[in-house]
């Protein structure tokens, strides 16, 4: 099997051309952030990804996590991978100096994380819910909250995970049961939890469970949840470990891919809880943490999508089989345009998903930090518009692309030992974490698109017709190819946001039929702006020391506009047009029998 290898080159590419580190570096307590300081951060991330994190993802698949007497046991290596991560102070890496963290923004973060998820998916979860927990207890914790859990949960000695999912309650919290009874200065918290990732496991001496649920005189529905701190183990005034707390995990899943992480059913039986900000207003709080672990997501798509390219290449190269259809002869299947046609379906998306991702997380740096109010207000809208966009879009490609990958292999691919089918089944989990991918294409239509009558995504259709000028600058023939399709995608988000603008109040079925199909549209069009911006840069970089580089960018980038662009106005009239026959068949007829 190929070893994973960390795409340094397009990443730092990235970094520095579209995603504007160097702007970045700029805000304030981002000094650190520089060209030099980055490369290093992701130079050591990629030894830890191939050298330790990689080597494990297969035999973690195999072995799985273990679950015995209320206790989980993960595969073999496993713990002493994260106790080389801890050591490493990667758990550090985006927390707050406040806390004892490196305090480096998000754009410096985001990498790095998808190097730990393209190495072991499995094992990258617990850290990413650890990141969103941490984040969630600094905006909302009370200060002697945070005092008492930041520190070590920064330092990666305690882990954290997120407590949403009843049996009767998924995507519908309001149905949630857990409650929440008040004594003292900590409430009780009774109730079960199901599809917990890393509720239990051997890494570390106490988890920290971030759970919704109900005080008894709360409001019904989503208005009357709250949130709470419930530790494994009770936390003494010294810092040190007390008694067990009433959490205890019952079983765990049995699941299609991801096997090396566990998920737990979590019971918590008159457990200690802390109060995480206000009574009644958990479901808001809860959803910093899950925007932040939607994106996290999105990203899982991006890295398992890169994972299974550079298996196929390798396989590719190596594998030989046919004739050559030009030349006669015995040659590797890359000659073959079919395959070399999915390789570059592979590489072509792969970028532009990353592109799209690492731009989101510099956005969501400036909308932190920039101290002009009216660009973080700018780039907070411009976030909310994409994060579901990230997610989904995302998501659902990095499964096509680890299909792709399957279908490269051919009959070897369906065979275990490739190692291609793992990225399949580990993919799949993707696009249903956090909320579907329909749950993320309403959002996107309902509260991001109809609500503000379309007036984020015109900003950024505005923004789009403003570079089309800098694209038309250019005398170069893959770049005026590529304008042409990026105009027509952008047209074609344009008459999808008049539509949806226009229908959801009189017709809210059909404006909401073509949700998926609409955040498809956005993800494609979005990842060709960003192709397009990498082409401009990549021209402008044909007279440099890369020139290679520069000149597969071009080519990478004029593909993805022949192949993937395209499909923007066929997606336009789905959205559209094909409305109408989503719900025409009634419910008793869906099956001839």
């Amino acid at each position: 099997m190929s070893a994973y290898v960390a795409p340094l080159k397009d990443m730092r590419f990235v970094l520095k051309e579209l995603a504007g580190l160097a702007e970045v570096a700029k805000l304030p307590g981002y000094g650190e952030a520089d060209a030099d300081t980055v490369d290093a951060i992701l130079g050591e991330a990629a030894k830890f990804a191939t050298g330790v994190l990689d080597p494990l993802n297969r035999t973690g698949d195999t072995e799985g996590s273990r679950w015995k007497d209320g206790a989980v046991a993960t595969p073999k290596g496993f713990k002493d991978a994260y106790r080389q991560y801890v050591e490493g102070g990667w758990a550090a890496l985006p927390v707050a100096s406040e806390w004892g963290g490196q305090g480096l923004p998000k754009i410096v973060a985001t990498p790095v994380e998808e190097m730990w998820c393209s190495a072991n998916m499995s094992f990258s979860l617990c850290p990413m819910l650890t990141q969103g927990a941490i984040h969630a207890i600094e905006l909302r914790g009370a200060p002697a909250l945070q005092k008492v859990f930041l520190p070590k949960m920064a330092s990666g000695e305690w882990t954290g995970t997120m407590n949403l999912t009843e049996p009767q309650a998924g995507s519908d919290l309001a149905l949630l049961k857990t409650r929440a009874v008040r004594e003292g200065d900590h409430y009780r918290i009774s109730g079960q939890k199901i599809f917990i990732t890393f509720g239990e496991h051997d890494y570390t001496g106490n988890i920290v469970h971030l759970v919704l649920a109900r005080t008894p005189d709360a409001p019904a529905g989503v208005k009357g949840i709250s949130l709470f701190v419930v530790p494994k183990f009770l936390v003494k005034p010294d810092g040190t470990l007390g008694e067990r707390n009433g959490a205890t995990c019952a079983s765990i899943e049995h699941k299609l891919g991801i096997h090396a992480s566990p998920t737990a059913v979590m019971v918590f039986d008159n457990a200690v809880g802390y109060l995480v900000g206000e009574e009644n207003r958990g479901l808001e709080t809860m959803f910093i943490m899950m925007n932040a672990a939607r994106f996290a997501v999105g990203l899982e798509g991006v890295a398992i999508a890169e994972r299974a390219f550079q298996r196929a290449l390798a396989y590719a190269r190596e594998r030989v089989q046919g004739r050559d259809l030009a030349g006669g002869g015995t040659v590797p299947i890359i000659r073959h345009p079919d395959v070399r046609r999915m390789l570059m379906l592979m590489k072509s998306q792969t970028e532009a998903m990353r592109a799209l991702a690492y731009v989101v997380a510099a956005a969501l740096d400036i909308a932190a930090r920039h101290p002009d109010e009216k660009l973080r207000q700018q780039n907070h809208a411009f976030v909310d518009l994409m994060i579901p966009v990230v997610k989904g879009w995302s998501t659902e490609t990095g499964i096509e692309v680890a299909s792709l990958g399957v279908q490269v292999h051919g009959g070897m691919g369906f065979i275990e030992e490739t190692g291609a089918a793992q990225h399949l089944r580990d993919a799949r989990i993707t696009t249903i974490y956090e909320g579907t991918t329909g749950i993320q294409a309403n959002d996107l239509v309902g509260r991001k698109i109809a609500r503000e009558g379309g007036a984020t995504a015109k900003a950024w259709l505005a923004h789009l017709k403003a570079f089309d000028a800098e694209l038309a600058k250019s005398g170069n023939a893959d770049v005026k190819s590529i304008r042409a399709s990026l105009a027509a995608g952008a047209g074609a988000v344009g008459e999808c946001v008049d539509y949806i603008v226009a229908n959801a109040g009189k017709d809210v079925l059909s404006a909401f039929a073509g949700a998926v199909p609409f955040l498809k549209l956005m993800g494609i069009v979005a990842g060709g702006w960003q192709m397009a911006r990498a082409a401009l840069a990549a021209e402008r970089g044909l007279a440099g020391a890369d020139r290679a580089f520069c000149e597969a960018k071009l080519a990478t980038a004029r593909f993805y506009a022949d192949q993937v662009l395209v499909q923007a106005p066929a997606l336009r009239d789905t959205v559209v047009k094909g409305a109408s026959a989503v719900m025409a068949v009634p419910e008793d007829s869906m099956l001839a029998a």
